[in-house]
Order: structure tokens, then C-alpha cells, then sequence
């Protein structure tokens, strides 16, 4: 049977950590992905408005081969700064890319929009997020908090609160795999007709609530009624996949693109024009990379435990701003779903 390892967190796998911080009044906020010793990377971007940092170089072929953590923000282009904040801490602690006598800490990025946020208040002078990103990647560590957390607190999900999730899985080969993610999708991750989780048969046994259920009715493919408003740029979810296989840039590659079709089992529409969809992928394994049907294995369950984040992100976040949670429409007996919008 399969089994989540012992966290059920991205930091299952050996040699992740990860840290938030979070800017209250702006409803906004940062996770940073710590690699305690330089991790292999690679990206897979799909959706149709990203908002990126140092991802040309995590391609195959490119000169740096290892990387030192990855952040996830909030705050739109804004957001992109928490990562000089975690490169000052990578700095300070002497870890880096080395160019001559000189030491480059290697941070990519990824955004989300929830600048609209309601409730949110603008910040005055500069932007917070540099300091979140110090913040966060001081605060990395085994646990953390799912749900309305670092680049969690403003998102949604749909019509839904989103936020941070994660989920893990131990291989039968002994390979841990684990993603974290910041769900703030334009798709809905629940059936329109019921509220039960695209994904709900993914889910490990006890892992999510119990599920409403399906209608006899046949369900009408362009229902989006809990999806969220179409404002191109205003949507993204991003997320990071890990093992502890040992991979190249290429096969990091291949997981990234294969852990993408957990975003497709969770949430649908994906990859739209309003998204920047995102997906990471860390390698904290030594030795010679793995065979292709060992690969495989890996994609395969990246995109389950993506999956499965996405679901456990929903549950944990809890009504922000007017913003209904998942157990404030569904949770309980009797679904109640479609009164509450």
C-alpha cells in the first residue's frame, strides 16, 4: 500500500527544509525551499502569464548545474525580491555559486498575483518582500504550517481560499518523493455539481475529508461557476517537487514536466492564459542518475503527491476576507456548497 512518509510534507525527502513568513496587513507572503546542500533543479513552466527568476538557467546545458533554494511568493513581480532577501542569508552563510573570488547564491523564483486580495492593505515605502524572503529562510526547518501561510495567505482557489499545501510518498525502490505547492488557480479544484475534489481518489486513506457525492447527473463540462473571475495575470499555482534519487538537470526536467499533470488531475482548467503555472523540481540524491523506468516511477508519483498538496492546501485554508474555505461550504454531512457563493 502506498504510503506518505513520515510528515507527509516535501521535507520528508532528506535535505529539505522549508521556511514562511508572511506580511499580515498585506495578506501576502513567502515559502523558501532550502536545500541544505546545493540540489540539482530543473522547471517546467505552462501556464499563459508567469512571473519567474533564474529559470533560463536550471536548463540542461546551462553552466550551474546545483542550486540553493527556490522561493515561492506572493505579491506579484513585487514578489520576485524575496529572493534577493534569501540570496543576503545565503550569502551571510557563505553558500553559493562560486565566479572567481566571488560567491553567488542561486535562487530562482516564482510569483503569484493577490494584490487584490479583499481586505489587503498596500504597503507604504518598499515593497516587504525582500525581508519576508529573510524572514522565511531563517524559519526553515522540518514542519510548517499548510494552508493560509506564507505565499498561501492571499491566494485562492478558484472561488475557494487556497493556499500552501504539501504531500509525500515513499517508493517501493526506497525513493522519497514530496511537493510543496501555493495554490492560487483560476480553476476550480472541485466538481461544480457537488464540491468534491477533482483529485479525491488520489488521496491517500484518512488524508482529506470525507467527500460529498457525485450526482447522477451528467456534469456539464462548461460549468466554471467556481472558478474565478477572468482577469488575465491575476491567477498562478507554484510549486516545488523533491526526491532523493540521484538525477541530472535532465531528468529534474522530466520530473518537473511530469509532475505538471498533478496540476491537471487537481485543478481544472490549468495551464489557462490567466495562470502562470509553475513546477520546480529538486534532486538531493548522489550517485549516477537513475534509469528511465525508474524515472518514471518518480514522475508518476511527483504528480500524485502534487495532487494530493493541492487537495490538503484547500482543506487547511481557512475563510479569509469573505473568501469562503472548503469546510465552510462542504464540510459536514449535507453539502452546501452552491448557497454560500
Amino acid at each position: 500500500m502506498a504510503q506518505a512518509g513520515p510528515r507527509n510534507l516535501i521535507t520528508d525527502v532528506p535535505g529539505i527544509l522549508v521556511g514562511q513568513a508572511e506580511d499580515a496587513g498585506g495578506i501576502s507572503g513567502t515559502t523558501v525551499v532550502l536545500a541544505e546542500a546545493p540540489a540539482v533543479a530543473s522547471v517546467d513552466v505552462r501556464g499563459g502569464a508567469p512571473g519567474s527568476r533564474e529559470t533560463e538557467l536550471l536548463a540542461p546545458g546551462t553552466l550551474v548545474d546545483r542550486i540553493d533554494a527556490v522561493v515561492l511568493s506572493g505579491g506579484s513581480a513585487f514578489g520576485l525580491d524575496a529572493a534577493a532577501g534569501v540570496m543576503d542569508w545565503l550569502l551571510a552563510a557563505g553558500r553559493g555559486f562560486t565566479v572567481g573570488s566571488t560567491i553567488v547564491p542561486i535562487v530562482p523564483a516564482a510569483i503569484l498575483f493577490d494584490l487584490v486580495f479583499p481586505g489587503r492593505q498596500m504597503w507604504t515605502g518598499e515593497p516587504p518582500y525582500r525581508e519576508l524572503g529573510r524572514q522565511a529562510v531563517a524559519a526553515a526547518a522540518k514542519d510548517f504550517v499548510l494552508g493560509n501561510a506564507g505565499a498561501g495567505l492571499g491566494a485562492t482557489a478558484g472561488r475557494l481560499k487556497g493556499g500552501i499545501g504539501s504531500a509525500s510518498l515513499k517508493l517501493a525502490g526506497g525513493a522519497m518523493v514530496g511537493a510543496i505547492v501555493a495554490v492560487n488557480s483560476w480553476g476550480a479544484t472541485v466538481r461544480p455539481d457537488c464540491g468534491r475534489f477533482w483529485a479525491a481518489d488520489l488521496a491517500l486513506a484518512g488524508e482529506i475529508d470525507r467527500q460529498p457525492p457525485v450526482p447522477d447527473a451528467a456534469l456539464d463540462p462548461e460549468d466554471f461557476s467556481h472558478c474565478g473571475t477572468a482577469i488575465p495575470g491575476a491567477n498562478t499555482t507554484i510549486a516545488v517537487v523533491a526526491t532523493d534519487a540521484a538525477l541530472d538537470k535532465a531528468g529534474c526536467r522530466r520530473l518537473a514536466i511530469m509532475a505538471q499533470d498533478g496540476l491537471a488531475r487537481a485543478i481544472r482548467p490549468v495551464h489557462t492564459p490567466f495562470d502562470g503555472d509553475t513546477v520546480f523540481a529538486l534532486s538531493t540524491g548522489t550517485g549516477g542518475p537513475v534509469e528511465p523506468a525508474a524515472l518514471l516511477a518518480l514522475g508518476s508519483a511527483a504528480a500524485d503527491c502534487l495532487a494530493r498538496a493541492i487537495m490538503r492546501a484547500v482543506l487547511a485554508a481557512a475563510p479569509l476576507g469573505g473568501v469562503p474555505g472548503w469546510r465552510q461550504l462542504w464540510g459536514g454531512t449535507a453539502p452546501r456548497g452552491p448557497s454560500l457563493w
